[in-house]
């Protein structure tokens, strides 16, 4: 599976012969028809031999064509990859060719022939499927689950059997009070444990998001626990049993809250952006704010429907983007190339710069707005005046 750090080389790249072209393939598994398990393969080939047909005509870009007769061949092959998607980035020219398994990110089969990489899908790979760990536990045990891109593993389990107090409540009971407190104690200890091996990958950023699972009598007990700072990665909890439940049962219930919590994150955030926009606060929205706050290095998340696109502009020289369809740019005069679409270039600037990007789907409150917003870190305008003010 790709890795952010390897996203982020790949979104650095960019062709810059007129003969060179970035070739970006994604190969979408659907439910096969017959036993042949064919049509996704077929569909894939036709696309790509179609491509080559294309650029064999124009005389030129041989190392493409040599790419995606690379990608033919792989085609073949991928009728076995059942529910694993494929991604391929290739530029022989500069010595590129990285394949992925990835979850099925985009809608149906798809190729990209430009400049750059087409990386919009990954992007939304890493804010729908974070490094997720569940903790199953109970008075006595705890046992850690590493849930990644659909793919789970344990990591560890801890086993705090109880000391034994004695069987005898003493004198006409009077040792009884102090047995249930000795219990009390030890599940207080077990749960410190469990707290503190969470604090310790939470500091060690080993998730970024964390599902509980236990009793919901045992539940506020073990959250006051929980340090502060692992508190916050808590998406929510589920009741469970440690003797019955199984790993695919715990993967169903964490991926479940999982997605309802993001889902809710997310349509707070268009909330937050679109009101902070109306607000002069911290949001914007409109492709033209978007695109001047990014330039200013204030955007901290960029929100966009799934199948955004808009036409813009891209300066030669400085790279600057702009909504006008200026033929030069405002900024160093030099030329602008047209953009069919602006993620072409937006989503390799948000990346390179660790700028969130969280794709949504079609909803009325951002159609208004024109499907694109963005929350914002600071407001540069804002603390200018702050700055004259104060001299």
């Amino acid at each position: 599976m790709i890795s952010r750090e390897e996203l982020r080389q790949l979104a650095s790249f960019e062709c810059r012969h007129p003969d060179e072209l970035a070739i970006s393939f994604y190969f979408k598994p659907s439910t096969p028809q017959d036993k042949s398990h064919r049509e996704e393969t077929i569909l894939a080939k036709d696309m790509v031999g179609k491509t080559i047909q294309e650029l064999q005509m124009n005389g030129r870009h041989h190392n493409a064509i040599n790419d995606l007769e690379r990608i033919l061949e792989l085609a073949e092959r991928l009728h076995g990859n059942q529910a694993r998607g494929k991604v391929v980035f290739a530029c022989s020219a500069n010595d590129i060719w990285c394949e992925f398994d990835v979850p099925a990110v985009v809608a149906s089969t798809k190729l990209f022939v430009n400049r750059r990489f087409h990386l919009r899908p990954l992007v939304a790979v890493f804010s729908e499927y974070p490094r997720l760990w569940v903790a199953l536990v109970d008075r006595q045990r705890a046992r850690f689950l590493e849930i990644q891109f659909e793919q789970f593993r344990e990591l560890a389990a801890l086993i705090n059997p109880l000391p034994r107090h004695g069987r005898s409540d003493g004198y006409s009971g009077y040792d009884a009070g102090h047995s249930e407190r000795h219990e009390e104690n030890d599940y207080r200890r077990h749960y410190q444990i469990v707290a503190e091996t969470l604090k310790c990958g939470a500091e060690k950023k080993q998730f970024e998001a964390l599902v509980i699972g236990c009793h919901d009598v045992n539940w506020p007990e073990l959250q006051s626990q929980l340090h502060p700072y692992v508190q916050k990665k808590v998406l929510g909890h589920f009741s469970a049993d440690l003797g019955t439940l199984t790993d695919a049962q715990a993967k169903q219930h964490a991926e479940h809250i999982v997605h309802e919590s993001l889902q809710r994150h997310h349509e707070s955030q268009v909330r937050d952006a679109i009101e902070g926009a109306k607000s002069n606060g911290l949001g914007v929205t409109g492709l033209r704010r978007v695109l001047r706050a990014t330039e200013m290095g204030e955007v901290e998340t960029l929100l966009m429907t799934v199948d955004y696109a808009a036409r813009a502009v891209e300066c030669t020289a400085c790279g600057h983007m702009d909504s006008h369809l200026v033929p030069y740019c405002p900024l160093c005069g030099r030329a602008t190339r047209q953009l069919d679409d602006i993620c072409e270039a937006l989503v390799p600037a948000a990346i390179k710069n660790s700028i969130g990007l969280v794709l949504v789907p079609r909803d009325e409150t951002l159609d208004r707005v024109g499907n694109i917003a963005a929350l914002l870190r600071f407001r540069a305008d804002r603390n200018t005046n702050q700055l004259l003010a104060a001299s």
